[in-house]
């Protein structure tokens, strides 16, 4: 399982943009360390056209909205019993405040997860998520940050045993069975979450948050960081459902 899991890690990166971007630039210096100077233009070509074109802001806003506007906002007006947060990224640096030890999609899933839990009584959070390279789990940290908001103990379930989305859902489902829940997850990653989950025979109700879609993106935009950063999370998204629709 675990051989697996990183082999997966491993491909991905070199389909994902910059992954991509990097092996098409090696391969553009190994041909010119060749002298095959053509294959060399080529793939030098392709590595920095693709570059320009992942960090082009129109371009990325334009992935990230296809999967960010498949599901609206939640409404705050379902009588469920519970709240599915799903895992993101962490670290454990303790000179670092708690704040700052979640990732930025970690904060807003937990933060929608404690504002919905707060208008629906007798509610329940759920946080799944496991440790990564740290020795703490993401759940576990997830649900410090709802203690720190003022959830209470007895308000959450806590697993630090699942390493991706699919095994999130099938603990989930030993927990609710059949029974609706909201699933509190960023936006990107919502379509192919609620594809998942519903063919495990749960019954969700998307509660989307940590958007990237910028709705003032303009065609004069330079290229930058963030809107590489967002092409890469759209891609890996893409690829996450191309690959669902393949192993079925």
């Amino acid at each position: 399982m675990e051989f697996g899991f990183y082999l997966k890690k491993f491909i991905t990166f070199f389909v994902e943009p910059l992954g991509l971007v990097l092996a098409l630039f090696v391969l553009g210096l190994y041909f010119l360390f060749r002298d095959k100077k053509s294959f060399s233009k080529l793939f030098l070509s392709l590595a920095f056209g693709l570059l320009l074109l992942f960090s082009y802001q129109p371009f990325s806003n334009f992935l990230v909205k296809n999967l960010e506007n498949s599901h609206p906002k939640y409404e705050y007006k379902e009588a469920v019993k519970y709240i599915h947060v799903l895992g993101s990224g962490h670290n454990t640096d303790s000179s670092q405040p708690l704040s700052s030890n979640i990732s930025d999609s970690g904060i807003k899933r937990v933060l929608e997860g404690v504002l919905i839990h707060k208008k629906i009584p007798n509610s329940k959070l759920v946080f799944t998520g496991y440790k990564g390279s740290t020795d703490v789990s993401n759940a576990t940290m997830n649900a410090k940050l709802a203690l720190s908001l003022g959830v209470k103990e007895e308000d959450m379930i806590i697993n630090p045993g699942p390493k991706d989305t699919k095994e999130e859902a099938l603990f989930l489902r030993t927990v609710v069975g059949s029974e609706k829940f909201v699933l509190v997850t960023s936006a990107t990653h919502m379509p192919r979450s609620m594809r998942l989950f519903e063919s495990l025979g749960l019954n969700p109700i998307a509660a989307p948050t940590d958007f990237h879609k910028d709705e003032t993106s303009s065609y004069f935009a330079e290229p930058d960081i963030g809107s590489l950063e967002n092409s890469k999370i759209a891609i890996h998204e893409y690829l996450g459902i191309l690959w669902s629709i393949v192993k079925k």
